[in-house]
């Protein structure tokens, strides 16, 4: 069997309070011709159809093209459940009547869930559909108190799941596993956290039953512990820390035995998301271009209207910074400033050794000292 691996798609996506949805639509456009060319058996979305739980319209609209085509025009099955960022109620109105075209969406999580049971040559293989739900959704579900943590509530949803032998099994679900449950960083800083203080965190090893596992939430694809549990990464980049992320989506194909080969094929964004960097001279001497650029400045003095220069050759920038590297000589200041009460000077030499990454020179620190004797000569007056 071969399956289609992605998600993450977060539909209606601002960033720097730019619509993503255009170059949504452009990947997705690829995505599609993936399918009519590979013709899979089915398409997994794990989790994070939108970006929010009240899309936009415009997103909601690109949903609905989008699988109208898979399911209706190109008859290949979507599976799908909702995200952290989705609203399980939305997604899950109508599931049980899309479900006799194609259409397989788990929203809310349920006590019990039968798997989507699809067959090829071999016979059946069973996709166990885990939607995310935080502990505190899993304690109602299960009335069990002892649900305390993201680790043990997907623990108990696991253990509810009946395995056919005769069958293989996908698990198709929105959680942040690591090797052993074990504290990790996200892969962008574009995904909010599931919970604070460590309790997010899921094991890998419950995994172990499944032949293939199929996850969403952390952008950047990977495998996570066995090769056979993996993030497929979202379509585009949404953050600038995503910038050297390669996105796409997996292929899979599952033996007889239930043994997997993946694939990975990239998707090629209508505009990158990338860092320009250099003197302002330098970067409005570039190739123009349209990708999605954040600017760091390494001029010393101001510039005047930064944003209307770099937009000149950059229309789409999001987003300009000055770039102050910490030298010796603003930590000696940082160290001076928890002294108590530091003099004016001091804290003059400070703010100027962090905004220009070097020490005022004397002629700088007189004209200081007599814009101060000024001010202050007038605030006795």
């Amino acid at each position: 069997m071969k399956f289609f691996h992605t998600a993450d798609w977060h539909l209606g996506k601002l960033v720097q309070g730019v619509y993503m949805t255009d170059g949504q639509r452009y990947v997705l456009r690829q995505f599609i011709e993936a399918i009519r060319e590979e013709k899979p058996d089915a398409v997994i979305i794990a989790g994070d159809l939108y970006d929010r739980a009240v899309p936009p319209t415009e997103a909601v609209t690109l949903l609905d093209e989008v699988l109208r085509e898979i399911v209706v025009d190109l008859k290949t099955p979507v599976i799908a459940v909702a995200g952290n960022h989705d609203s399980p109620s939305r997604l899950d109105f109508g599931s049980r009547l899309m479900r006799q075209n194609g259409y397989y969406i788990e929203g809310r999580l349920r006590r019990t869930n039968d798997p989507v049971v699809l067959k090829d040559e071999y016979g059946d293989v069973h996709f166990h559909l885990v939607p995310f739900a935080d502990p505190s959704v899993c304690r109602q579900v299960f009335e069990d108190d002892t649900i305390t943590d993201f680790n043990n509530a997907m623990e108990r949803v696991i253990s509810n799941i009946k395995f056919d032998e005769n069958a293989r099994h996908v698990f198709v679900g929105h959680a942040f596993v690591t090797p052993h449950g074990e504290e990790e960083e996200n892969t962008s800083d574009s995904e909010r956290p599931l919970a604070i203080g460590g309790a997010e965190y899921v094991s890998a090893h419950l995994f172990k039953p499944f032949h293939y596992t199929a996850l969403g939430h952390l952008h950047q694809a990977h495998h996570v512990g066995d090769e056979t549990i993996r993030y497929s990464g979202s379509p585009m980049k949404y953050s600038i820390s995503e910038e050297n992320h390669k996105k796409g989506f997996f292929i899979v194909e599952m033996d007889e035995e239930g043994n997997v080969a993946v694939e990975k094929r990239l998707l090629n964004p209508q505009y990158d998301m990338r860092t320009v960097e250099g003197l302002m001279e330098e970067i409005v001497a570039e190739q123009p271009s349209n990708d999605y650029v954040f600017v760091k400045l390494h001029d010393e003095t101001p510039v005047l209207f930064p944003m209307e220069k770099v937009k000149s050759i950059f229309p789409n920038a999001m987003h300009i910074e000055r770039k102050i590297v910490r030298t010796a000589a603003t930590m000696e200041h940082t160290s001076v400033l928890g002294d108590e009460k530091p003099d004016d000077l001091t804290l003059f030499r400070y703010f100027y050794a962090q905004m220009n990454d070097i020490e005022p020179d004397a002629e700088t620190e007189k004209i200081f000292a007599e814009v101060l004797y000024e001010v202050k000569g007038g605030m006795d007056r």
